[in-house]
């Protein structure tokens, strides 16, 4: 059978064609559309997976009447059927199982194609909104030529996956009649939550990926870096290329010369950056102080600023780092981000069990469920005594400005609530400096939430602002916390400290199940006495597969409310909550949802609040209220109570199963007897 001739140029001729009509100022595939975007189209991997070589058929920067520029990239195929490749979600197909570039996919289909360019333009420029045009083609059997057009919008705002904007039979949605018009429609798009939900899922394994493949070529390629040598340099090069718009430009792979100018080496180059960042961001002096003194340990070190064959080992560190995870931060993706980060570099060391117990951070989809049991709303005050990458308090500052966005109607009153929220609504601690500085990075990323992020001892600390009205004490009314389990008590001294220091409000901890039947009883009694135990909820024991194996429970309480010995206490079993999870080194997602997780984890937030009414997934097996004794505090972890009295049911069953057992005995001894 003879193979189908592509009409590729026939239908670029036609789509050209179009574009020629319409008077645009259009680019083709070896023509320059400007310095930024081509640099972004060469450094970007390319449809075969290796770097560079992205050329779209065409390209167009056009402004509309806003003046805001909206680079067009536009895809020709020559097959019928080659237009889009779309996953069973109906997102455009560019990923394979492994959370990879699916690079069939993008060489293969015109629509794949133009939004892997889009993704370049997205990770390595300043633009947030492309367009991403595919059209295909094919003879009739008439000899005449049939097309189809697939039009994209790939934006921050839906993650670089791509939205169809509409159908179009040709480009005139272009000219300079209809632009407009056509970009209001497609700022009009807007995904649900539940699409948006699937995408960042989607993203965030995206993010383990990269980190991972990110830290095993550090690691194996780049000698003479310790592990905080490796988490500072991550966390240099996404300051440093953060940028202040209209203040700080972000800093460039090209702006490092690889000099051995005193003063003008990378690490110099670096530094500057992050000083001017910080400068206007408004963080505090001793902070600044902290954080330069802190990161010139390692950027300023000769080994790294030593140029070999034209290059310093910091200049070729940033380029990776930048390479592999800038799309992640340029599109806001609103997660735990240095938290993965943090979790996937030390999963590399070799830290002993103990140390290690002490650096687990928690899953971010256990850290929202902590901040909903405190009950965080817009107007919280939220605190963390062992603050770690600050996970908790990036997943209490996504709730609280959800809050804000879906109760505020006026966009300056929004403004403002937005910015007290970051600045005022959130502190949190942390002893580790290593670590601290991961916090400060993660909120900083997350929308500078860092203003109250301290580093000091949680043991010792006065309850005040660090930052602001540092005379004032913080009015915290939430608390949550996955403490260091080897501190005393398990880390329970850190859950009196902090609610001895509260007025009201809830609390919600993560802990190790031994703090609640006996590791911790003294310091356990004492807090009832001031605040209540409302629930007790046993975790699935592999939570923290692969860096921990102890079984978790989360404690939640209501502040400054002594606890009454007729108090009841909701005890839930949540070892099955509908994630199975691995701890495969290779394996594309270690979590995998199972069993409508999300629900569960929402049900158990509504029986804490709620009560027995809101059982629905769960079973009775699974829930029962009871009394603790206050004076005893090694009663928390009550088992779901197995009632063992027989029913008329069961005694009528037995009666009939014993019935039904002595007939087939004497039909068988009468069978045995015909059969002499």
């Amino acid at each position: 059978m003879a193979k189908i001739q592509s009409v590729e140029p026939n239908v670029a001729e036609l789509a050209n064609g179009w574009l020629k009509s319409y008077g645009l100022p259009y680019k083709l595939e070896q023509e320059s559309l400007n310095s930024e975007i081509d640099k972004a189209l060469n450094d970007y991997h390319s449809k075969s997976g290796g770097k560079g070589g992205n050329r779209p058929d065409a390209k167009l920067l056009l402004q509309n009447k806003q003046l805001s520029y909206f680079p067009i990239l536009i895809e020709y195929k020559g097959y019928k059927g080659k237009l889009e490749k779309l996953n069973s979600d109906g997102q455009v197909d560019n990923l394979t199982t492994k959370n990879e570039p699916n690079l069939k996919n993008i060489k293969d289909y015109a629509v794949n194609g133009a939004v892997h360019y889009a993704n370049a333009i997205l990770h390595h420029t300043s633009y947030t909104d492309i367009i991403a045009i595919g059209v295909t083609g094919y003879k009739d059997s008439s000899g005449d030529l049939q097309h189809e057009i697939g039009v994209y919008f790939v934006s921050k705002d839906n993650l670089g996956a791509g939205q169809k904007v509409g159908e179009y039979t040709d480009f005139s949605f272009l000219s300079g009649e209809h632009f407009d018009d056509f970009i209001e429609q497609v700022k009009s798009l807007s995904l649900s939550d539940e699409e948006l939900d699937k995408l960042k899922s989607q993203r965030e394994k995206e993010i383990d990926v990269s980190l991972r493949n990110l830290n095993h070529d550090i690691y194996q390629n780049e000698k003479g870096l310790g592990e905080n040598d490796r988490v500072y340099l991550v966390a240099s090069s996404i300051i440093a290329t953060l940028g202040v718009p209209n203040k700080v430009a972000p800093l460039e792979k090209s702006d490092l010369k690889s000099s051995t100018e005193e003063g003008n080496r990378d690490g110099d180059i670096v530094i500057r950056k992050i000083e001017a960042f910080l400068k206007n961001k408004n963080i505090p002096q001793d902070k600044k102080d902290l954080i330069i003194r802190t990161l010139s340990n390692t950027l300023l070190t000769e080994n790294i600023n030593k140029v070999m064959d034209g290059e310093s080992q910091l200049k070729r560190v940033f380029t990776k780092i930048i390479d592999d995870l800038g799309i992640y931060y340029k599109i806001g993706l609103t997660t735990d981000f240095t938290g993965k980060l943090f979790n996937e570099m030390y999963g590399w060391l070799g830290f002993s069990q103990d140390k290690l117990n002490d650096v687990v951070l928690t899953p971010s989809y256990i850290a929202t469920m902590l901040t909903k049991l405190a009950r965080v709303n817009k107007n919280s005050y939220v605190w963390d005594f062992a603050t770690g990458s600050a996970g908790l308090l990036v997943a209490a500052m996504n709730e609280m400005l959800n809050d804000a966005k879906n109760t505020i109607t006026s966009p300056d009153e929004l403004a403002l609530k937005e910015a007290k929220i970051k600045a005022e609504q959130l502190l949190g601690l942390e002893m580790l400096s290593s670590v601290y500085m991961l916090a400060i990075l993660n909120m900083i990323l997350m929308g500078d939430g860092s203003s109250n992020i301290l580093n000091e001892d949680s043991l010792t600390f006065d309850g005040k602002y660090g930052f602001g009205e540092t005379d004032k004490h913080f009015p915290a009314d939430a608390f949550i916390l996955n403490p260091p389990y080897s501190a005393d008590g398990n880390g329970m001294n850190f859950v009196e400290k902090a609610l001895n220091m509260m007025h009201k409000g809830y609390a919600s901890i993560i802990i190790q199940n031994s703090a609640g039947s006996g590791r911790a009883t003294t310091i356990n009694q004492r807090i009832l006495k001031n605040h209540t135990l409302i629930a007790s909820i046993k975790m699935p024991i592999d939570i923290f597969i692969g860096k921990s194996s102890v079984q978790t429970y989360i404690y939640v309480f209501r502040v400054n409310d002594s606890h009454q010995k007729d108090e009841m206490v909701k005890f839930i079993d949540f070892s099955n909550d509908g994630y199975t999870r691995t701890n495969r080194k290779k394996a594309s997602n270690n979590l995998k949802d199972t069993d409508r997780a999300k629900e569960r984890y929402q049900e158990v937030v509504d029986l804490v609040r709620f009560g027995s009414s809101k059982l629905s997934i769960l079973t009775k097996d699974e829930y029962h209220e009871s009394t603790i004794d206050p004076n005893n505090g090694a009663d928390w972890n009550q088992s779901i109570p197995i009632d063992t009295k027989p029913t008329l049911d069961n005694f009528k069953r037995t009666v009939s199963n014993y019935l039904a057992w002595e007939v087939s005995q004497l039909l068988k001894q009468k069978g045995d007897a015909s059969g002499k």
